[in-house]
């Protein structure tokens, strides 16, 4: 079941990759839109990131991933 979500995830993510790309080459009007859909919703996963990393930061405390050691 999780790898059938995490499939249908990846399907998205290239799909909206492709609506980028055809999209700056000039594709019709649905795919400027789902392009336009696919970089906001990366920009908006960037800066959930960057906020997230600063919570953790401000904190004192680590994660694995940033080398800070907390955790298990």
């Amino acid at each position: 079941m999780v790898g059938a979500v995490l499939v249908g995830i990846l399907v998205l993510v290239v799909a909206g990759c492709g609506c980028v790309v055809w999209a700056d080459r000039g594709g019709p009007r649905w795919t400027r839109a789902a392009a336009a859909l696919t970089l906001g919703a990366g920009e908006a996963l960037r800066s959930a990131q960057r906020r997230r990393r600063r919570q953790v930061g401000n904190n004192g405390g680590g994660s694995y991933m940033d080398g800070g050691g907390g955790g298990n």
